[in-house]
């Protein structure tokens, strides 16, 4: 199979070769043609400071996160029934559901073949069951999977935050798009919670997809009735106050905690 499609995953020439011409993986390329912030590549590479993977393996393990991610993408958009993505029209809307389903999935078939490259390279591991559960007990080492774990809670939360409040969200992914989602963020489950016998956010989440006045009131019912986002803010600070303490505890790491500052939320970023 590899010899027949080539080495490298991404060559436009695969499309050709393979399913007779359809292009099963161009609703993945145009994903992956659109640029993110580049945050997940960064926090590779300043864990990598730490774990000092070999070159080689660190691009696969990249390639591999990329292009899960990518995917991942994808069948999210399908399944919230989300338009945008990046600011662009996503994947599904572009090329079907059926067809952005299958490049989604043949994608982690070639996530397997990537791996499988990571496992010759390193044959004195034994099979690649062994290579991944050796990764794994050394990024328990030092604690890095906590500090990691941090990290993704506070990633969360404030995709949560920013989906609401933040104008660039907006014109990259739609007005407010949780709620048309009917998702309960993080802000949301606080102002639900907050006043249990006024519906006004439980309305709004039924209403899918919501209009922008409804959309515009929630916010405004979540800004000043329950004070969500600052809540939201004050649990964002302590977290990245955590953060910024466990990376000193290990011994200190430039790049994670320039990361970590780039991500910081102000009161008035961005807001409606």
């Amino acid at each position: 199979m590899m010899d027949r499609c080539g080495s490298s995953l991404f060559q436009p020439l695969i499309l050709q070769r393979s399913y007779n011409g359809i292009g099963v993986l161009e609703p993945f390329t145009y994903i992956a043609a659109q640029p993110g912030k580049g945050v997940r590549g960064r926090l590779l590479g300043a864990f990598n400071s730490w774990m000092n993977v070999p070159e080689a393996e660190m691009k696969s393990i990249t390639k591999v996160i990329g292009m899960l991610h990518n995917a991942s993408l994808i069948l999210d958009d399908i399944e919230d029934g989300s338009q945008l993505r990046r600011g662009q029209p996503a994947a599904h809307i572009v090329y079907g559901i059926p067809r952005a389903v299958n490049a989604a999935t043949y994608t982690h078939t070639l996530v397997y073949q990537e791996l499988s490259r990571i496992k010759g390279a390193r044959l004195e591991y034994g099979d690649l069951v062994t290579i991944v559960t050796e990764e794994l007990v050394c990024l328990h080492q030092g604690d890095y999977v906590a500090l990691a774990d941090l990290i993704g809670v506070y990633f969360q939360i404030r995709d949560d935050y920013m989906n609401l409040q933040s104008s660039e969200y907006a014109s990259s992914k739609g007005l407010a798009e949780d709620l048309d989602e009917g998702k309960f963020s993080f802000p949301i489950i606080h102002g639900v919670q907050a006043n249990i016998y006024n519906h006004i956010i439980l309305d709004v989440l039924k209403a899918q997809p919501a209009t922008s006045a409804l959309k515009m009131r929630a916010i405004d019912y979540l800004k000043a009735e329950t004070k969500s986002f600052d809540y939201t803010l004050s649990i964002l600070n302590a977290l990245e106050t955590n953060i910024i303490q466990s990376i000193a505890a290990l011994g200190g790491n430039d790049g994670l905690s320039a990361i970590i500052a780039d991500l910081h939320v102000a009161p008035a970023t961005g807001n409606f």
